[in-house]
């Protein structure tokens, strides 16, 4: 987890708008850091209709906690140059309070800015990038389900996330509930696969690419969709 004094960027997801289903890696990586990145919509870099900034000082109100808060102007725009201009934020923070945390909505890993981040750090510091740790959170959609005790999938069904765009797009593919010995020559790659084992169970695996055969039922493999960066 988190190390005092170390130079690190923590990307924090913060769960579905309840500061009550921020993790406990979450909330160790708020307190050990030297400041907390917050985006804001707003032009002159306010938080006054901010869910996200109101969740960061719930936490540090409930477990007496203080961080200096830094605004990250963050426009929905989906512009590079706006990325840059957030990226160039959390370096020059990194270099002032040596770690620091950047905050987002739900989970980094579904439709968050996170990732257009990594991708300008990993292109121009690659040691910081490194040393970037993401911190997963609660989806919206799995808080959904259980405020009406329905499963997302059960059995044999499976679960599918749809953007509501109008069109056909790629899709990342998640595998699970395999039987040990099966092949995997049904899989196709189509963008990027890796294995995963034993996700936080003694003898955790992770690589890319698939085995021949399952070796373990604690196995999920995810083809992620290619992206242009």
């Amino acid at each position: 987890m988190a190390t005092k004094n170390k130079t690190k960027l923590y990307m924090v997801s913060l769960g579905p708008a309840n500061w009550e289903l921020v993790t406990i890696q979450a909330l160790k990586a708020l307190q050990y850091c030297g400041a907390i990145c917050i985006p804001t919509k707003s032009e002159d870099h306010s938080f006054e209709k901010s869910i996200t900034y109101k969740i960061v000082k719930d936490l540090m109100n409930e477990y007496g906690f203080d961080k200096p808060i830094i605004p990250v102007y963050s426009p929905m725009n989906f512009k590079k140059k706006d990325w840059q201009y957030q990226v160039d934020i959390l370096v020059d923070s990194i270099d002032k309070y040596d770690s620091v945390s950047f905050v987002t909505l739900g989970d980094a890993a579904v439709y968050s800015t996170v990732y257009y981040l990594l991708d300008i750090i990993k292109k121009q510091d690659k040691k910081l990038y490194k040393n970037s740790v993401v911190i997963a959170g609660i989806t919206s959609f799995s808080y959904a389900s259980s405020k009406v005790k329905k499963p997302l999938c059960l059995g044999d069904n499976r679960f599918e996330l749809i953007p509501l765009i109008g069109k056909e797009v790629p899709s990342t593919k998640v595998y699970m509930r395999p039987k040990i010995g099966m092949k995997t020559d049904d899989i196709n790659e189509n963008g990027t696969l890796y294995t995963f084992e034993n996700l936080n169970f003694e003898g955790e695996n992770i690589q890319k690419g698939k085995l021949e055969k399952v070796r373990k039922y604690m196995t999920l493999m995810i083809d992620f969709i290619k992206r242009e960066k």
